[in-house]
């Protein structure tokens, strides 16, 4: 499947060797899951206005049935640290609802027709 993902650069030009990883490691999240419906990815520069530049910012919300799941501005000193961090961050979220949506299912009553 085709995953609709959406990359949105702010105060920085991504190079588009990012945006490839950025793909790779979200069709990975789509391996894992199987069921995402959406990915959108938000990176932010430095910025301009601190004297040594400031923390590269990566956010990721995730589209999953009947739920978004939000990994929040994942920082760090260089684009790449904070990219693997943010979809590291997304990997374990998702590995969360996928156990919560197993047990959700083995609590369930099972329907017996006698």
């Amino acid at each position: 499947m085709e995953l609709p993902l959406t990359i949105t650069a702010h105060d920085i030009t991504l190079p588009e060797t990012i945006e490839a990883a950025i793909r790779e490691k979200a069709l990975k999240l789509d391996k894992l899951n199987g069921h995402l419906i959406g990915c959108r990815v938000t990176v932010e520069g430095p910025g301009g206005h601190h004297r040594n530049g400031g923390p590269y910012r990566v956010s990721i919300d995730l589209s999953v049935p009947g739920s978004e799941l939000v990994i929040n501005h994942k920082e760090a000193p260089d684009l790449p640290h904070a990219i693997r961090d943010a979809f590291d961050a997304a990997r374990r979220r998702l590995e969360e609802y996928r156990d919560l949506q197993l047990e959700k299912r083995k609590d369930r009553p099972s329907l017996s027709i006698d």
